[in-house]
């Protein structure tokens, strides 16, 4: 088993996509690990945490959790392409992920890598074996099914997981670029829906929320129409500098999602953050956190491969020491196994 080999080329429009939707999950993560409080009196909602709830609570998960299913897709087949037990490959590849998880776990409760890890054991190996019609199916009825009857959270993983391995099975991945007609058909459906569901979700009660299917489907609205809208502004002159500001957060997702807790953790006392509802400053927070994973992963892509939880993954991934300096032309590539994440 060599891992040491040259990879395909990395789909910059998906690093690009990982990255902002690291993003918007930071907002989210920032009022969860201080434990901000969401009320300004029983029942009645901070204005602000009211509007980026809207805006931003459930609409970044799912693009996130759609993409690992797609990376897992696209790891499996890369993975039989150098060993000949590419399962086993995968399956250590999501216990290292599941144990960085644990321990992540430990700083921020409502963390995704340990339960990346469980579903993708559970749900995404066995699942490989399926037609693409099949994963299509099951994805949409699970990830539909659970937002009208569970409320959608942690539920919505394994159907987005198999949808994204779906979109990977029907060549979607690869073939981006081809696809703008059909982005602007499906953006321009999924925009006003969304537009309408977060209306809905606006004006539900804050005491009913939790018995609402409304957060849940309006969040996965409001993803499909994020990933299509920036998936056609990337096509832009605008969107080539974005990409550029996004695509190494991106390629560096598992380092800048762990490291942002650090980061959040250490700044929670000296900003006051619990129990308040400073949400202007969680803004700032966010923001300066952004800038600083952008300028840190550009920094450090330009001199190796891979960040630094990714290497270590990749190390344990493959169980024996990999290169973190890329070689030549692999500079330009996704500098070996693993290229998704």
């Amino acid at each position: 088993m060599q891992p040491d080999i040259p990879a395909r080329p990395r789909i910059p429009e998906l690093d690009a996509v990982r990255g902002f939707a690291l993003c918007g999950i930071l907002v989210v993560d920032i009022w969860q690990i201080t434990g901000m409080s969401a009320t300004v009196s029983p029942g009645v909602m901070d204005s602000t945490r009211h509007m980026l709830s809207v805006l931003f609570e459930g609409r970044f998960f799912p693009i996130f959790s759609f993409l690992f299913g797609l990376g897992f897709s696209l790891f499996l087949d890369s993975a039989a392409e150098h060993t000949d037990r590419p399962r086993l490959v995968l399956a250590r590849r999501l216990i290292a992920l599941g144990v960085l998880g644990l321990v992540h776990h430990q700083f921020q409760p409502g963390e995704a890598l340990l339960p990346y890890a469980v579903v993708g054991l559970v749900i995404l190996l066995p699942a490989a074996e399926l037609s693409r019609w099949i994963l299509l199916t099951l994805g949409l009825a699970g990830t539909v099914g659970v937002a009208l009857t569970l409320g959608g959270g942690l539920g919505l993983v394994p159907g987005l997981f198999l949808l994204g391995m779906a979109a990977d099975r029907f060549g979607i991945a690869e073939t981006l670029r081809e696809r703008t007609w059909q982005l602007a058909v499906v953006f321009l459906l999924a925009a006003p829906a969304a537009v309408v569901a977060a209306w809905w979700e606006y004006h539900v009660p804050y005491l009913d929320l939790l018995a609402s299917s409304a957060p849940a489907l309006a969040g996965l609205l409001g993803a499909l129409a994020y990933l299509t809208g920036l998936l056609l502004v990337l096509r832009t002159a605008f969107g080539e500098v974005l990409s550029e500001v996004l695509q190494p957060m991106g390629r560096m997702a598992l380092t800048n999602y762990v490291g942002a807790t650090g980061l959040i953790l250490a700044a929670d006392p000296r900003l006051g953050l619990a129990g308040s509802t400073n949400y202007e400053l969680l803004l700032l927070l966010a923001a300066s956190i952004m800038v600083v994973q952008v300028i840190i992963s550009s920094v450090w892509l330009r001199w190796f491969g891979h960040g630094p939880l990714e290497w270590v993954w990749r190390c344990l991934t493959w169980w024996q020491p990999v290169p973190i300096r890329p070689r030549g032309a692999e500079r330009a590539d996704s500098l070996g196994l693993p290229r998704r994440w």
